[in-house]
């Protein structure tokens, strides 16, 4: 290859080395220009239906602009696709840091980056539509939007969307369980103008408590600020507000000082209960210090304009009524109207939220994908039943035969037979047949049988109705990757493989050589589904599954001919993909005073002022730009300097 062809190879692979022009001078020196070739407002607006049907790129709608939306954005790099965003707000908000915002650590401008800014210079089609999602029509593959930038405000303009491929990543909202007066009456901390509300809130409280002719009890009942949730959001605010007080406020209204109190409702017995009992202990106890009032074990029961009322949930159930300035709501999630819509289409209508594969598609679908706090994930059980509904079957059991016996013999034959000889249980007309096993059952025309029958099928190649060491181990790691309960088992019973399991279940560890039959290898696994839990709604969570699907949707055409998943214990071949596995990289719960609480995998624990310092640096690399970076460590280093701004702008 010639220096020309390499040259011309250079700039075809890389084509930002194609947008640079080099001058070259005539000392010797150079200038080098870089010359970017989009647009002003970084979109390529490109009509799909211009393109021709054969080079027709696929159209992916992603509805919302959340942790999970924006990094699956950042990620996606295949050019293949024609992505349409849409969401009601057009930037991305860095949530963690909503606590800060409310007191004026930090400003709402530092923590938000506006979405043309992050997608302007990918090698993808990306468009961008302010709008809110209000359907979606799962059937003909298209999303209804309104928008309401039109130049009359109560004129709402109508957009629909086809699409390909959707992503849903439209969050959720705060949760009110319904309780009466908490919509009207309470501040909310789930956006970044909730955000802004609360902080013009706190500085109203202090100028109405600052007023002449009002007597002490109205003062205090102005300067009393409730927070309801003893999570890590509330834990934080109610830190962040004892400081703004302590710090700012008490030098700008002395005479009011006194008046001020904090309480911190939470309806479990310790706040931060989902950290370790350590962190959980220094919180309450510095809490306490700082003269923050924990109302532990109390459930809202009501809030009105003026008091909200707790219910102990022990000690008889006591009603205490406690007079407010200003409540924040900082407890569960609900439900978008849009998601509880959709889940009734693709029925899944009994559930609290969507419910997806491993692969993050939607239930009962096979081109949609759900993201972060709107959806979970429904990992699949070892010992679960999967149905199995021959027509024949329920064709057959609508014919009066008068011999009984000889059509259900006859009906078992067959399925045995068409079923690979495997043994089951039949149930007809409340009579059970038991043949041999109880690994299949068939009631009412639907017959079912365990995924742990289906390993120990695929790992059984030689069909000797035994498993051995060898041959299980040549699919464990696939029944670890399909089943990550199997692997947190392993873990919790502090064996080194599955191998060690099987020998422990046969009471002898000393084995070299182990078999076991289906019943002795569903006894090893019988308790390894009770390791499954929900993963937790936070932007980590949602943040990995963005690029764990764009990373999908960048191989999917590589991983049609190569999959590279686990194997299909119920068919044949592998999965596509490899399924989404959460890796926990740790938890911080700010706790006022310039401390924090650090709870790292591997049950590494930190708290103090170093760690502080860690929380610093963590949350400033997290920042989805050099921009908000720079505004956020200048904004730190302007409260240092000059205190926080108590303006209420």
């Amino acid at each position: 290859m010639t220096a020309i062809q390499r040259l011309s190879r250079t700039f075809r692979e890389n084509s930002s080395l194609a947008k640079m022009l080099i001058v070259f001078t005539v000392g010797g020196g150079g200038l080098v220009a870089f010359s970017d070739a989009k647009s002003d407002d970084g979109i390529s607006i490109v009509n799909p239906s211009e393109a021709d049907d054969k080079n027709k790129k696929k159209r992916v709608v992603v509805l919302g602009t959340g942790w999970a939306g924006t990094s699956f954005l950042k990620n996606l790099k295949d050019p293949s696709y024609d992505v349409q965003v849409i969401s009601p707000r057009n930037f991305f908000a860095f949530t963690p840091l909503l606590p800060s915002v409310t007191v004026g650590t930090v400003e709402a401008r530092s923590i938000v980056e506006p979405i043309r800014n992050i997608v302007r210079k990918k090698n993808v089609n990306v468009h961008y539509w302010e709008a809110e999602c209000y359907r979606i029509d799962a059937k003909n593959k298209k999303v209804y939007c309104r928008s309401h930038l039109a130049g009359d405000p109560n004129q709402i303009e109508e957009i629909v969307v086809d699409y390909d491929y959707l992503v849903v990543s439209v969050g959720a909202r705060s949760n009110t369980f319904n309780i009466p007066g908490v919509a009207e009456n309470c501040h909310f901390l789930k956006e970044i103008e909730d955000a802004q509300k609360i902080r013009r809130k706190i500085v109203d409280c202090f100028e109405r408590a600052s007023l002449p002719n009002l007597s002490d009890e109205e003062r205090k009942k102005i300067l009393h600020f409730v927070v309801v949730g003893g999570g890590p959001t509330g834990v934080e605010f109610a830190a962040e507000l004892h400081d703004y007080v302590t710090e700012d406020l008490v030098k700008l209204y002395p005479k009011v000082k006194d008046a001020v109190k904090i309480t911190l409702v939470e309806a479990t017995d310790h706040i931060l209960n989902m950290f370790d009992k350590r962190i959980t202990t220094f919180a309450e106890e510095k809490f306490q210090r700082d003269g923050i009032d924990l109302k532990t074990g109390a459930m809202v029961v009501k809030v009105t304009d003026k008091e909200i009322s707790t219910k102990q949930v022990k000690n008889g159930g006591e009603i205490s009524n406690l007079p407010y300035g200003m409540v924040v709501w900082s407890t569960g999630i609900g439900t978008r109207p849009v998601i509880m819509e959709f889940m009734k289409q693709v029925g899944q209508g009994n559930r609290r939220v969507l419910a997806t594969d491993e692969w993050l598609r939607v239930e009962g679908t096979s081109d949609i994908y759900a993201l972060g706090d709107c959806a979970t994930i429904n990992q699949r059980k070892v010992m679960v039943s999967f149905p199995y509904r021959p027509n024949f079957v329920i064709k057959t059991l609508l014919i009066l035969n008068k011999n009984l016996d000889l059509l259900v013999h006859n009906i078992l034959s067959f399925l045995s037979a068409s079923l690979g000889g495997r043994k089951m249980i039949f149930d007809f007309q409340k009579m059970i047949f038991d043949f041999q096993s109880r690994n299949l059952i068939l009631s009412s025309g639907l017959v079912s049988y365990e995924d742990i029958w289906a390993i120990f099928q695929k790992a059984d190649k030689d069909d000797s109705k035994t498993l051995t060491v060898k041959e299980f181990q040549e699919t464990l790691k696939d029944i670890c990757e399909r089943y990550p309960q199997v692997d947190l088992y392993l873990k919790n019973k502090q064996l080194s493989s599955l191998v060690d399991l099987l020998k422990d279940s046969k009471g002898d560890s000393a084995k070299e050589s182990v078999e076991v039959n289906l019943e002795e290898f569903k006894a090893a696994l019988s308790q390894v589904d009770s390791q499954m839990k929900n993963l937790p709604a936070t932007a980590q969570v949602a943040a990995q599954q963005g690029s764990y699907l764009a990373d999908c949707f960048n191989r999917m055409e590589y991983c049609e001919e190569n999959p590279e998943g686990p194997l299909r214990f119920r068919g044949e071949g592998r999965h596509r993909f490899r399924p989404f596995r959460y890796k926990h990289l740790g938890q911080f719960a700010p706790l006022g005073g310039e401390q924090t609480a650090a709870q790292l995998p591997g049950d590494w624990v930190s708290i103090g002022h170093s760690t502080q310092w860690l929380w610093y640096s963590v949350y400033a690399s997290k920042l989805v730009s050099w921009r908000t970076r720079a505004l956020v460590i200048s904004d730190w280093g302007r409260r240092f300097i000059f205190g926080r701004d108590s303006s209420g702008i």
